[in-house]
């Protein structure tokens, strides 16, 4: 939940309304990259391996 509203408030800043956004989009875009990444990560790959891993045993 705290991603969601941290990346749709950083929506406006990315799509590159308002002065000087020439210079805050690009780090909107990476800001929301990482957000998205480490959450699908966190969320569907780690416990995926992990239930993997411990069949194993």
């Amino acid at each position: 939940m705290t991603t969601s509203t941290t990346v749709l408030g950083l929506l406006p800043m990315a799509i590159g309304l308002g002065e000087g956004s020439e210079l805050r989009s690009p780090m909107a875009l990476t800001v929301i990259g990482g957000l998205v990444t480490s959450t699908m990560l966190t969320l569907l790959i780690i416990p995926a391996v992990y239930s993997l891993v411990d069949r194993g045993e």
